[in-house]
């Protein structure tokens, strides 16, 4: 299964030029976000707890139309608000702690998932209502790194909790914002999100479009493989029998599957082959290169 990683930062609800960071606001809940958010490699997270009774108006729709506010994001119109200052730290812990490990998540209504063929959000900004079915995720780590209570512009109180998030693929950060607010029972929302990693991949690797418009460089397929495989290096003499498509006694120590084989490198680094564990033998799913 792939993790993600998003590291917290709070940055007053603008974009943040750091990795994986994601800021919650406690002390306003806010409606459907009007647009999608662009999905970026290493973007910036923060989350804002928020205690608010609100609505949204959704731009972009024929018709304007109001929603009940639902906690998920920054944007929307605020049509009354409670506060949150000085959250317990307790009961934030606690609430972290309900939302990490493998849990049943309801995904945002203005997510990209396909309700009989259309995106929830195209529905949402259409004025229909969407509720999606919860969905089984993993958050490995959910760490608050600090907390800071201060004033919007119309003088509501709120927190802002940076946090670090690792996760599974298909977790909606800005979902644990929502409802980690609605445990606190002050409303919470998104105000920024970086992505920090992907799977095997850091931003060590990541490029901007303007670079690879300059220079369009793919990853080398054994580079690739060692991000996010176990990997097995083989002697002369094994490479050159899964050159030939032959099994290879079991390495004890890595465990490989057809959904998550193997890599096995040949001496020079060369990925030679993907490797299963089947009947007793480490098989080759995939023989790439000659021994």
């Amino acid at each position: 299964m792939r993790s993600d990683t998003y590291n917290a930062t709070a940055i007053n609800g603008n974009p943040i030029p750091t990795i994986a960071s994601r800021r919650l606001r406690a002390g306003s809940s806010k409606g459907p976000d009007s647009k999608p958010r662009t999905a970026r490699t290493a973007t910036a997270a923060t989350t804002t707890l928020t205690a608010r009774t609100s609505h949204a108006v959704l731009a972009g729709c024929a018709d304007t139309s109001t929603y009940t506010a639902t906690p998920d994001d920054a944007e929307g119109e605020t049509l009354a608000a409670g506060g949150a200052l000085e959250l317990d730290p307790v009961a934030l812990a606690a609430g972290v702690a309900a939302l990490t490990g493998d849990i049943e998540q309801v995904p945002s209504a203005v997510s990209a998932i396909k309700v009989d063929g259309k995106r929830a959000y195209a529905r949402v900004r259409a004025g229909e209502s969407v509720e999606l079915a919860a969905r089984p995720v993993t958050v490995s780590r959910f760490d608050v790194l600090a907390t800071r209570s201060e004033r919007t512009a119309d003088g509501t109180p709120v927190t802002d909790v940076d946090v670090s998030v690792s996760c599974s693929s298909g977790t909606y950060v800005r979902a644990l914002a929502r409802d980690l607010g609605a445990s606190l029972g002050v409303g919470g929302h998104l105000t920024a999100l970086r992505r920090s990693r992907v799977g095997g991949y850091g931003l060590g690797v990541a490029r901007t479009l303007e670079e690879l418009a300059e220079s369009f460089e793919v990853l080398p397929l054994a580079a690739a493989a060692r991000a996010i495989l176990p990997a097995r290096e083989l002697t002369a003499a094994e490479a050159r029998e899964l050159s030939f498509g032959r099994p290879l006694e079991i390495d004890p120590t890595l465990a490989g599957t057809r959904a998550t084989p193997v890599a096995a490198f040949a001496p020079d680094g060369t990925l030679a082959a993907l490797l299963a564990d089947e009947r007793g033998k480490a098989r080759p799913v995939l023989v790439l290169a000659a021994g």
